[in-house]
């Protein structure tokens, strides 16, 4: 059995929350789990994250039920849904020159037999808890993470970069998208903890670790207050995840 708690928060020193999330009902076949991060002026950032989630979720669910739940059906599902969700938004954002330029992270958690099928594209981030293990299960899309990979600089010089939040890929900027799509084992008491920047600039893994290792369901509140108390210069927003 799979339970979900999430929690999202304005933060400190924005005027709007354009971060969104959806959380799918514990008696609902399709496991799925949403996470989006909006960027582009007063309210498009607001619309991109809305609008992706609101994309993934209607194509999965709709998609669902017609595919042979095999590996790479999943695979093909999950970068599809997030394709899809570019389409519209990149569209959208050229009728519009009110939202042009609006775009938003999108990150996808699609369980399915003690595997979890992840779809990535941006700066949001997706963890693993296992024993006494945490692990990051996704890659920034970010100008800072290319110079670590590059052996520019370090891990550790990333994360105080000026320009950590400059974005290499995200979904509606362009026409095309080429997200990411993985698949990892989720067993049973495996916690899978899904955020946007506003958390992980604010809060270090180790935090996340301790926090989600108490009360699941109080553990995103917590961990947005953390945030909160450190700063919360952004909009804030925690999915928690465990396999029971």
């Amino acid at each position: 059995m799979i339970i979900a708690y999430a929690k999202s928060d304005i933060g400190k020193a924005r005027q709007t929350n354009q971060d969104y999330f959806y959380i799918s009902d514990t008696l609902n076949d399709v496991k799925l789990y949403i996470l989006a991060d909006g960027m582009g002026g007063y309210k498009g950032g607001e619309i991109a994250s809305q609008m992706a989630t609101t994309c993934v979720k209607k194509y999965i669910e709709n998609n669902y039920k017609e595919i042979s739940k095999d590996r790479d059906s999943l695979i093909q599902l999950v970068g599809s849904s997030m394709e899809y969700a570019n389409m519209v938004i990149y569209e959208k954002s050229k009728e519009n020159k009110d939202l042009e330029g609006m775009g938003t992270t999108l990150e996808i958690c699609l369980v399915h037999n003690n595997k979890v099928y992840i779809g990535h594209v941006g700066d949001s981030r997706i963890y693993r808890v296992r024993k006494q293990f945490i692990r990051k299960l996704t890659q920034d899309h970010s100008y800072v993470q290319k110079l670590v990979k590059d052996g520019k600089i370090t891990e550790a010089e990333a994360e105080t970069h000026p320009k950590k939040n400059m974005l290499m890929k995200a979904i509606g900027c362009s026409a095309f998208v080429e997200p990411d799509v993985s698949v990892k084992g989720f067993l049973k008491d495996d916690i899978l903890v899904m955020t946007s920047d506003g958390l992980t600039n604010m809060v270090t893994k180790e935090q996340i670790f301790n926090t989600v290792q108490g009360n699941i369901e109080r553990a995103p509140g917590k961990l947005v207050d953390l945030a909160n108390e450190n700063g919360g210069i952004d909009n804030i927003t925690v999915v928690v995840i465990k396999n029971i």
